[in-house]
């Protein structure tokens, strides 16, 4: 964990923090990772070494264990290295290498990765294919959302977690449209998405490598808006952007987290729901 300390030293320039994703690969790193997931801004379990370095049979329960750590932290968590490994040189998949795929998402894994399939393979566009196939096929399973729940942890006692989770059970309850997100630094939606609503998450920011960083988030659309400086102006800007992208449609509603003042990092403390126009 104290690598990170270097690490920043290294990346970071004049005061602005660079995020770092720890890389798993090491019984040692296994060994500590609680502190790891706690220091790190995300991971990312790396199978085909942790595969080298540990016996195969202890691989798939770092990796639930990986991924549970980071749901509970609210720290995004990658599934890497050989998903979908024959697809190297075939152009499709075992049955067991979907089935992998398919483990990751049920286990709430914010991303699932390629890595030669589609670095050096020769059926690039058909493995990330399949795999968006997966994805969409496992999620629209009415099981994949007890899954969800099941491995869903309480959240803190602190105002940013108790909005989030207001907003998931108002999610629930209206069967809203979408949920947004308003944030200057993405901590709103990252926590929201730590929530895993039921309705779409729109992370709405004006800052670009904000938007860039929520792309990785569970759930989130990430969306470079205007800023503003009162809750009306960020209702109407919520309305529009949910409607422009797709995911509302006039009349609907749509609830929305953010931190007032704006502008302000980590000051989540309002949940607005609105009606699109």
């Amino acid at each position: 964990p104290d690598d990170v300390k270097l690490v920043h030293e290294i990346m970071s320039e004049e005061g602005r923090r660079v995020p770092v994703i720890a890389k798993i690969e090491k019984p040692e790193a296994v060994a500590r990772l609680d502190e790891i997931v706690s220091a790190f801004d995300a991971l990312m379990v790396a199978r085909g070494d942790l595969g080298v370095e540990l016996p195969l049979e202890q691989v798939p329960l770092v990796q639930k264990h990986a991924v549970q750590l980071c749901r509970e932290q609210a720290k995004p968590v990658i599934v890497a290295t050989q998903m979908l490994d024959s697809m190297v040189h075939a152009p499709a998949p075992t049955r067991a290498e979907a089935s992998d795929v398919a483990t990751a998402v049920y286990d709430g894994a914010d991303a699932v990765m390629l890595s030669a399939e589609s670095a050096s393979g020769q059926y690039p566009i058909e493995a990330v294919t399949m795999m968006t196939n997966i994805i969409v096929q496992t999620e629209a399973d009415p099981q994949y959302r007890d899954s969800v729940e099941a491995f869903r942890t309480p959240p803190r006692a602190v105002v940013a977690d108790a909005i989030e989770a207001a907003v998931r059970t108002v999610a629930g309850i209206l069967h809203v449209a979408a949920t947004v997100a308003y944030t200057s630094s993405g901590y709103s939606a990252l926590r929201l998405a730590r929530e895993r609503p039921e309705a779409p998450i729109i992370g709405m920011t004006p800052n670009i490598e904000t938007a860039r960083r929520m792309a990785l988030y569970w759930g989130v659309h990430a969306v470079v808006t205007e800023d503003v400086r009162h809750v009306s102006e960020m209702t109407k800007c919520a309305c529009k952007t949910a409607l422009e992208e797709g995911f509302a449609h006039s009349g609907e509603t749509i609830a929305i987290a953010a931190g007032v003042p704006f502008g302000r990092p980590g000051t989540t403390n309002l949940l607005h729901v609105a009606q699109v126009p």
